[in-house]
């Protein structure tokens, strides 16, 4: 795994060397992802080694981004533009606590999520700089198709929290328009009750073309609002088909909600989303549709037990809800997932899981390096190259 590594390190610097520097980065970052990786291996989820790392990541790529943007600024006569400090930020977000000032944690996320070169540097650091705050919430991907009723669920679900104490952020994608690039950002739009909770924030984001459910940047913001001090992160993914399951891979507790009528038993126990689910729940169960989905759930658990457990020594269930007359969602909240989340830090599942997915966050991050590095700098090499020619 290591050597795999340090042979990508190594082809990423060969791509961008133009200075003395390269060398020493390239060394530092082979060593720490030597660390990095060798702790998580070890069961250590250190986040002051993951904030190394990312600080390093921040610089090589910096590098080749800074290096792009002065080339273009200079060839269109344009002048730098400056960006808020990273101390500002981190500042701001942290007074979200005692201040819940949420506008500020809003703008913070922005900050990450934006594509503009002269925002990089200063969103690294923010989230190098607020990393040693995070990891001390309850984390809940709630996925399901079109319709569904995920945002409605979750404004049930989010505001009976409220009421009852907790802190919730809300991380909910709006699926990109192909063609026009743009997109609605309704789902804050059906959380009406929910948004005028004080203890509450909603942050609507596109996927901008992501696949998996989810957008680019949605793990870092989620850091951002534990670090804000939001004690229950509930992340609502894009209406997904069977094979978006990015969402898995940076929660807690994974929840599918299905409608009824969704198919025969075949179709359930398709390999996807579904062997995935901590737990699966009927939405809609109220009216002439109540019966319906409590055949619905009873074909769903049938399914469950030709499938392997999604979460070692937990068993996942079918259950019903309505998210409308809000009938069995604190039930599911009290006996599923807080049950659920009381098991799985006693018996280690939940730690083990952690790790695993901050190692997956490390080479997300050498990915996104490599596309910097080796697509982003295209252009600049050739113009350099054909400077050189003449």
């Amino acid at each position: 795994m290591i050597i795999h590594i340090n042979i990508l390190v190594h082809a990423v610097f060969q791509q961008i060397a133009a200075g003395d520097h390269a060398h020493t980065l390239e060394s530092q970052l082979g060593v720490q992802l030597d660390r990095t990786v060798i702790a998580l291996d070890n069961g250590i989820e250190d986040q002051n080694a993951v904030a190394q790392l990312l600080c390093l990541f921040q610089r090589v790529a910096h590098q080749s981004l800074a290096d792009l943007h002065a080339t273009h600024f200079r060839r269109n006569g344009i002048a730098g533009v400056g960006v808020v400090t990273a101390s500002a930020h981190v500042v701001g977000v942290q007074d979200v606590q005692p201040k819940c000032d949420r506008a500020i944690l809003s703008r913070a996320i922005t900050l990450v999520e934006s594509n503009a070169a002269a925002h990089f540097e200063t969103a690294q650091q923010v989230i190098q700089k607020l990393l040693p705050y995070t990891g001390k919430s309850t984390r809940v991907g709630i996925t399901g198709v079109p319709g569904a009723g995920k945002s409605t669920f979750i404004e049930a679900l989010g505001t009976n929290l409220c009421r009852g104490g907790h802190k919730v952020a809300v991380l909910a994608v709006d699926p990109s328009s192909t063609v026009t690039k743009g997109s609605i950002l309704g789902d804050k739009t059906r959380m009406e009750q929910l948004s005028r909770e004080p203890n509450a924030f909603i942050r609507p984001s596109p996927s901008g073309g992501t696949l998996g459910g989810l957008t680019r940047k949605s793990r870092e913001t989620l850091l951002l609002c534990e670090a804000a001090g939001y004690d229950t992160i509930l992340v609502e993914t894009v209406g997904v088909g069977q094979s978006e399951t990015t969402v898995r891979s940076m929660v807690d507790f994974f929840l599918l909600v299905v409608l009824t009528g969704a198919g025969d038993e075949l179709q359930g126990m398709k390999k996807g989303v579904m062997e995935l689910a901590d737990a699966i729940v009927v939405n809609k169960a109220d009216g002439d549709n109540k019966q319906r989905a409590m055949i619905t759930r009873a074909e769903y658990e049938r399914i469950l037990q030709f499938l392997r457990q999604a979460t070692e020594n937990w068993t996942t269930h079918a259950y019903t809800c309505s998210a409308y007359t809000g009938a069995g969602i604190m039930e599911l909240w009290n006996d599923v997932i807080e049950a659920f989340m009381k098991q799985g830090w006693g018996n280690g599942v939940l730690a083990e899981r952690r790790k695993q997915q901050t190692l997956s966050w490390v080479y997300t991050m050498l990915k996104n390096i490599c596309i910097i590095c080796f697509i982003v700098r295209q252009p600049l090499l050739a113009a350099k190259k054909r400077s050189s020619v003449k």
